[in-house]
Parts: structure tokens; sequence; C-alpha cells
């Protein structure tokens, strides 16, 4: 069982930045960043690989950067040039064995670990 503990949220206005962390309690292949806005369902946002390889979804291209420290089992989302339709709560996720890779790097099922979750918001 890995448990993960999203901090770094909070309120910004348009144009603004911020910076997500997850601290994993335990080593994962594959961690994500997705995020579910009212009335919406949770879509994926970002995904790194334990090698490093990345997947964004096309709304945060050029404006998101995630990476992760292995060493600290931490996962980072740099949030930049916000607007305010990236205002969700966003949530930390991280897979459990490499046989969850038959799932796409952006769908829910490829992951079994959940953080709480954390809020967004983008002011106009």
């Amino acid at each position: 069982q890995v448990q993960l503990v999203e901090s770094g949220g909070g309120s910004v206005q348009s144009g603004g930045s911020l910076r997500l962390s997850c601290a994993a309690s335990g080593y994962t292949p594959d961690m994500g960043w997705f995020r579910q806005a009212p009335g919406k369902e949770r879509e994926g946002v970002t995904s790194i690989s334990s090698g490093g390889t990345t997947t964004y979804a096309d709304s945060v291209k050029d404006r998101f950067t995630v990476s992760r420290d292995n060493a600290k089992n931490t996962l980072y989302l740099q949030m930049n040039s916000l607007k305010p339709e990236d205002t969700a709560i966003y949530f930390c996720a991280a897979s459990a064995t490499y046989y969850s890779r038959t799932y796409t790097a952006l769908d829910t099922k490829r992951y079994r670990y959940w953080g709480q979750g954390i809020q967004v918001t983008v002011s106009s």
C-alpha cells in the first residue's frame, strides 16, 4: 500500500504560477496528476514514469511541467501561465505495478493509489 500526500495548492490570479508536490510512502513505477472541476469528470493532466518519460494533456502542454525525485519518492507539478479553466481539485496518482501500463498514461485505470486532492483556484 502506498500513501500519497499532496501539498502546494491555493489561489492565484490568471497568469500566475503554482507548484504542487506529492509525497509518496514508497516507490511506484508511474505517477501522475489528475484534476476534477465541479460537475466534470476527472481528467488526466500529466504523468511521468520512473525513467522520466512524460505525457501531457493538450490543454496544459507548454504551461505545466511534471518531474519526480525518485530518491525522495516525490512528484512535482510546476504550473505556469495559469488560466481560470485550470481551477479544479488536483489529485496525485501512482501505479502499483508495471503491468498497469496496459492502460495509457492519462487513463485513471493505470493508477491504484490516489491522494486526497488539493484545491487550485485561478481567478480572472
